[in-house]
Formats: C-alpha cells, sequence, structure tokens
C-alpha cells in the first residue's frame, strides 16, 4: 500500500465481532482470562487493542518494526533517553526544541546522562564530539523553531560507525514529509499531538524502531514505565491520520503562500522556511524531503514592541504554543516554546527575541495573508507595553 493507502488502512482492523471499519475504542483497563488464557490482551498499561491498532499504523507510515504510543511528545522522549545508562553520551542538535533540552539537562542532574550540544550543519564539529561513550545522536530536523535542516544520512553514518544510535525527531515533517528510516536511523519520536493528529484535541507522542533488540527493549519500557497513552487519546490519533495526506500538502501549500509573502515585505528581517530557494538548506532539504512541511519562522524587523504590537494585532493566527493542527497559531520562541531552555544555548543557537514562529493552518490563504499583513502594519513608533508577551512551559 502506499503512504495515503496506509494512513486510512494500516493496523485499524481489531474488531472481530462485528467487523466495524473504525477501530473501537476498548475503553476497559483488563481483560478477561477464559481457562487460564487471555485473547491477547489482559492489561491496558501493557497493551490494549485501540493502542495496538495506533502503533502498527504508525509504524506502517514510517517503515519501522514497532511504534510504542505515549501519552504526550515529551513522554516519547523520556521513553526513548530509557535506551540509556548513567554515563552514556549523547550529542543533540544545538537548537533543539526547549523541552527537549530540559529534560536533557535534567536526566543530566539526575542520572548523570552526559549531553553535548553541537550544530550538527557541521560534521566535523559533530565527528569531533564523539567519545568513547557516545551511545547517540540526537537529530531534529528541521529544528524548532528556525528550521534549520541537517544531513540525517550523513549524520547516521557518524554514528553507527562508532555503534551509536541515530535518533530523528520527525515530529515537524511527519511520515508524509520526510521518512528518516531510508535515510539510516534507528529510532523515530514524534508527538503525535501535531501533524498526526492535527486537530489540537488531544497530546500524545510515539516512539518508533527498525530493530528487534531497540523493539523488545522498547516493548518493555512502555510497559515497565507506564508510559502508554489512553484509548480513547489513540483513537482521536487514529482519526487524525486518515486525513494526515491532503492536511499535509494544503498545509505545505499555506506555508508557502506566508512564506513567500513575508519574504518580501518590509517589516521582516529574516524568513526561515526550507522551501524558500534562499534558505542556506534549501538544496538538502530538496534531496532528503518530500515536501517542505507547514512551519515558517520570522524576525521582525524591530524589537519587542514590535514583536509584541504583531501578537496583538493577528486576528485569525492564534497565540499559542503547539503546532501542526487545522488552524493556524502563532508563538514567540523565546518566552513561549523555548522558555525553559538554557540562556545560553538558546543565544548559541540564534534564537532571539525578534523571532516568531507559524504553525500555518489550512485556512484559506489569502486570509492568512490578509492577517498577517495587518498585523504587521507597524511603525518603529508603536506604542506597546516593552516587555515579553507571554511566558510559556
Amino acid at each position: 500500500m502506499r503512504l495515503q493507502t496506509k494512513t486510512i488502512h494500516a493496523g485499524v482492523d481489531k474488531d472481530s465481532a462485528f467487523n466495524s471499519v473504525i477501530t473501537p475504542i476498548y475503553q476497559t483497563s483488563t481483560f478477561r482470562f477464559e481457562d487460564g488464557k487471555t485473547k491477547g490482551y489482559d492489561y491496558s498499561r501493557t497493551a490494549n487493542p485501540t493502542r495496538t491498532a495506533l502503533e502498527e499504523n504508525i509504524a506502517a507510515l514510517e517503515g519501522g518494526l514497532r511504534a510504542s504510543a505515549v501519552a504526550t511528545g515529551m513522554a516519547a522522549i523520556t521513553t526513548t533517553l530509557h535506551f540509556f545508562h548513567s554515563g552514556d553520551h549523547i550529542i543533540c542538535t544545538h537548537d533543539c526544541y526547549g523541552g527537549t533540552e530540559r529534560i536533557l539537562r535534567t536526566y543530566q542532574e539526575l542520572f548523570g546522562l552526559e549531553v553535548s550540544y553541537v550544530n550538527m550543519q557541521d560534521l566535523s564539529a559533530v565527528r569531533a564530539a564523539v567519545r568513547l561513550g557516545t551511545k547517540a545522536l540526537w537529530i531534529e530536523t528541521p529544528s524548532n523553531p528556525l528550521l534549520n535542516i541537517v544531513d540525517i544520512r550523513a549524520l547516521s553514518d557518524i554514528a553507527h560507525s562508532h555503534n551509536a544510535l541515530s535518533i530523528v525527531d520527525n515530529t515537524f515533517l511527519s511520515p508524509y514529509n520526510q521518512r528518516p528510516f531510508e535515510l539510516g536511523a534507528d529510532v523515530i519520536v514524534h508527538s503525535t499531538t501535531k501533524y498526526l493528529n492535527g486537530h489540537s484535541d488531544v497530546v500524545g507522542g510515539a516512539v518508533v524502531v527498525n530493530r528487534l533488540d531497540l523493539a523488545e527493549r522498547l516493548q518493555f519500557l512502555q510497559n515497565a514505565l507506564g508510559q502508554g497513552a489512553s484509548p480513547f487519546d489513540c483513537w482521536l490519533v487514529l482519526r487524525g491520520i486518515k486525513t494526515l495526506v491532503p492536511r499535509m500538502r494544503i498545509h505545505e501549500e499555506n506555508a508557502r503562500a506566508v512564506a513567500t509573502f513575508l519574504e518580501s515585505h518590509p517589516n521582516i528581517k529574516k524568513v526561515y522556511y526550507p522551501g524558500l530557494e534562499s534558505h542556506p538548506q534549501h538544496g538538502l532539504a530538496r534531496r532528503q524531503q518530500s515536501g517542505f512541511g507547514g512551519m515558517v519562522s520570522f524576525e521582525v524587523d524591530g524589537g519587542i514592541r514590535e514583536v509584541n504590537h504583531v501578537l496583538r494585532s493577528v486576528r485569525i493566527f492564534s497565540v499559542a504554543e503547539s503546532l501542526g493542527g487545522v488552524e493556524s497559531l502563532i508563538s514567540h520562541s523565546v518566552s513561549m516554546t523555548h522558555a525553559s531552555m538554557n540562556p545560553d544555548l538558546r543565544t548559541k543557537a540564534g534564537i532571539n527575541e525578534r523571532v516568531l514562529r507559524l504553525s500555518v493552518g489550512i485556512e484559506d490563504p489569502d486570509d492568512l495573508l490578509a492577517d498577517l499583513d495587518q498585523a504587521l502594519a507597524f511603525k518603529t513608533t508603536v506604542k506597546v507595553p516593552n516587555h515579553s508577551f507571554a511566558v510559556g512551559v
């Protein structure tokens, strides 16, 4: 089956009693034994048929051996970190999501995990950062929020040459636009809250692996850590995935229109979108992706006053964290999604107070452009409070 067919059919046929076309919500904590045997399930922390359907679906979309559906995107990262031991070394992309840096910092402090942050566009710097205890490269491409692109295949080759894992966060593009296993990755993590679900009505995560040893470890961790997603949440994500392909097509069409508009706007200093030929890694994005996604970031030509003006002026774009839903969102990275990130790392990554991130939805593009146009109609003398717009988590 091709991808669009898999989104609709993979893993969903779980109702042998009534042959329902849609996977039922098996909203039960436990399952009855008959003559000392079960029908494959005994307790929903360990496994649940609705969760299994979602896991089989995501594994099929990514081309993986096994997937584990967990409670949140952060739970997916946390579960993956339990592949490692105290003293193990992870090399992480320097411009990662703020929550990723926060949990890595926590595991450093509590459990002795060792982490180095490296600009993964520089392969020589990555090679130089590898040491005897290096067990993984943590790759985020496109990065959040600056949409930098790194070479998954080249980084995976480096990881494998040192018997380390290549781990890719594929949240921003989804398996529709990027296939990390085909580029050498060993583990893929997702916040299913985002494009896979696509409707901003559930939080969830997934870990996907393509090796038997990792699959066995993942199955153990899901049960032992108790991170499994609830049946209803799994059902919502599974429902959302059915429209992944047409949604992603519209997200990208609208994002291209928005990025092109912003690139020519006099009040914009810089636009970050890999689909623009001006993007420094546009060629790499074309080679390793099948599309450019629906995320666009930009720097306002001004200071925090102008940034706050934009945030207070938008009408269709909602000022909110998260991304990947059908509705358009705008966020201020420094005070929202990356507020918890180590300030020095944030500065080194180039995430400054002028950066705004857009999750471009599937509304009419003309309405989105009109909304941004009126929100950006400011002069340097605009009078709004000179303080951060929001404090995020």
